[in-house]
């Protein structure tokens, strides 16, 4: 595709500063490392969701058709309807090496687009401090660095995000990028068709090609809906009915999101911004209204900003054009309040993610002997179940099961009736428990932190039926899962 070579080209003939002391490629050098090094030392993080994907596409690679249980129906587990085929030519082995080469899938591709981005900065005029506070900004961030190893889409989102910027000068290319990205994550669709319409300004454009912009970047996305439709019956991903949401909790995420994420921070100037150039502004715009686009949905439940990261890298070029538009002082002070705050969460927050899937590893490791032969494994959390057993896996918050979805509540909260439950004919259940005070076999009295699992264990009915075998621990804090066993099940 000529377009391809011609953005390329395009990047690399971008004027450099003045002063010049630093080559190009020896930005890109640093900028990879700043990406690589972060990302492999958060290499032990990942969330549970991305063994549900890892799921679909081992049975996508088996033969099995898209479907999360394999002898199930074909059910909308993934949000990114996508990335389960991304996955799936890297698919035929075991659950967790393939979340494991999913990770090194992220850090490639995450490495190679900092490079690109890199160079960028090397050739930009701006000062020399500006493109400094970039690179440093890009290697503290931690919500880049881990979810570019999670195994989820967020990596490859985040890098089509990233070139749609890099290519400003090449509307239709930047626009094509930025709806791919968004047929990954359906909250970024505003900030594609921005950044669409938006470079296509900058060149002066009319209003047929402002539309086309529009229709490029929203046309993956809407595939997408049109696909699920077809498929599924409905347009929306299965997780918006299934994880309801509100604005008061969206608030609450962009505020820490965008703290969390540094890039908001140091790009919000609006004064400075007015005198940058037209595609900054474009950016902070996008930026701004994806904000936006996230708080209306609700936020997310996974650590470490995953919603915010696409457009970290995006955020730090408008930093690097507004940086010298703006008062010295309040510029300066925003980049030193910005760095205490990742210093703070590098020796707070970052060592927990750390330690995340060797904690899973564990547990689906002992997990095994209780797993392994079952029939039938019904749970709140489905995706380390996924990777301990091939059997069938009911799942109680709905993610991969429409029926469970449509019913009242959230996520672990849905009001799942003891007789359904028990007509689907699980030999296991998984209870999540903060911590066992109590001997196993008083269960029923542990309290349960999450509404759906203390509504089953104050159920005469599933008590009935339903006894304690283990208790299998999650990482070194007391956390776990009891392991319920069916009594009329034989072992």
């Amino acid at each position: 595709m000529a377009w391809i070579g011609q953005g390329l080209r395009a990047l690399i003939a971008t004027p450099r500063d003045d002063a010049g002391r630093v080559p190009p490629w020896a930005w890109g050098v640093m900028a990879a490392l700043a990406a690589l090094v972060p990302a492999l030392w958060m290499w032990g993080f990942t969330v549970d969701d991305a063994l549900i994907s890892v799921r679909y596409a081992r049975h996508l690679a088996d033969g099995a058709g898209y479907r999360f249980n394999a002898s199930g129906p074909s059910t909308d587990g993934v949000t990114p309807l996508p990335w389960a085929f991304v996955l799936a030519p890297f698919a035929h082995a075991g659950a967790l090496v393939v979340l494991g080469r999913a990770k090194a899938l992220g850090i490639v591709v995450w490495t190679l687009t900092a490079s690109a981005w890199g160079i960028y900065v090397g050739r930009a005029r701006a000062p020399w401090w500006a493109k400094g506070v970039c690179m440093l900004a890009l290697a503290v961030c931690i919500p880049c660095a881990a979810h570019a190893v999670s195994g989820m889409e967020t990596s490859l989102a985040t890098c089509l995000c990233t070139w749609a910027a890099l290519l400003h000068a090449r509307p239709r290319a930047a626009a094509i990028l930025s709806g791919l990205a968004a047929s990954l994550r359906p909250e970024l669709v505003p900030w594609a068709i921005i950044v669409a319409v938006g470079f296509e300004a900058v060149r002066g454009t009319t209003p047929a090609r402002a539309l086309l912009a529009v229709v490029m970047a929203a046309f993956p996305f809407a595939l997408c809906c049109a696909i699920r439709v077809v498929v599924f019956g409905h347009a929306a991903p299965l997780s918006l009915s299934a994880k309801p949401s509100d604005l008061m909790h969206g608030l609450a995420y962009v505020g820490a999101a965008s703290l969390a994420s540094l890039a908001p921070a140091l790009a919000f100037a609006p004064l400075a911004l007015t005198r940058a150039e037209r595609p900054a502004r474009v950016l902070a715009v996008a930026g701004l209204e994806h904000v936006v686009a996230v708080a209306c949905a609700g936020g997310d439940w996974m650590p470490y900003a995953r919603l915010m990261v696409p457009i970290v890298p995006s955020l730090l070029l408008v930093f690097l054009f507004v940086a010298a538009h703006g008062h010295r002082l309040v510029v300066g002070a925003r980049v030193v309040a910005t760095f205490a705050l990742a210093g703070y969460l590098l020796w707070t927050a970052a060592p927990a993610g750390r330690r995340v899937s060797a904690d899973r590893e564990r547990l689906i490791r002992d997990a095994g002997p209780y797993l392994r032969d079952a029939r039938c494994v019904a749970a709140l959390d489905v995706g380390w179940p996924s990777a301990a057993t091939e059997a069938q896996i009911v799942d109680l918050g709905g993610l991969t099961d429409p029926e469970v979805a449509a019913l009242r509540g959230g996520q672990t909260s849905k009001r799942i009736n003891d007789y359904w439950l028990l007509g689907r004919h699980p030999d296991i259940l998984l209870a999540y428990v903060a911590r066992l005070d109590l001997p196993l076999e008083q269960w029923r009295d542990i309290p349960f932190p999450r509404g759906l699992e203390a509504r089953l264990a104050s159920s005469d009915l599933l008590a009935e039926h339903f006894a304690p075998m283990a208790f299998l621990a999650l990482g070194d804090a007391g956390a776990g899962y009891i392991v319920l066993g069916r009594r009329d099940t034989p072992r």
